[in-house]
């Protein structure tokens, strides 16, 4: 398999729609192909969002989406490593590891503190591969959230 990570542009919405559309999916979401496309090609127009995409033999197998944020504490930038996702047919063979590669290194070369991510407590493979690749659990902070949607 040829692996190949880049950073996407917006010529590359079409190929990922199905990527980010199946990634929802993994988290229970129901497919909409049109909304993930939208997503994608909101995020990159206004430049909220910078997204890697990993291709084996020019086909689109992965991506990985980062949103910068700061750090009050550290005065300084970090960056949420949002959604990372790899086809099925696709795992196993290193797209995972080199979408967080490329990720860690944007990070690096943009001067960014940190990368922070969260995933849900039953995704153990995914939990596998971050700490595989050096990222450590936080015990220090809680995660809360408050749905905006559901609440009156």
């Amino acid at each position: 398999m040829n692996l190949r990570v880049r950073q996407a542009t917006l010529a590359d919405c079409e190929a990922l729609a199905a990527l980010f559309d199946g990634y929802r999916q993994f988290y229970g979401q129901p497919s909409n192909l049109l909304r993930a496309r939208d997503f994608l090609s909101e995020r990159l127009e206004r430049d909220e969002a910078t997204v890697f995409i990993a291709e084996a033999d020019g086909t689109a197998v992965g991506f990985a989406l980062l949103y910068p944020m700061f750090s009050s504490v550290q005065t300084a930038r970090i960056y949420i490593l949002n959604d990372l996702f790899v086809a099925p047919n696709a795992r196993q063979h290193g797209a995972g590891r080199a979408l967080l590669a490329a990720c860690e290194a944007f990070g690096r070369d943009a001067g960014a503190y940190a990368l922070q991510l969260e995933t849900q407590r039953t995704n153990t493979v995914a939990q596998a591969l971050y700490t595989e690749q050096g990222w450590e659990v936080d015990d220090e902070f809680c995660t809360y959230h408050l749905n905006l949607r559901e609440r009156g």
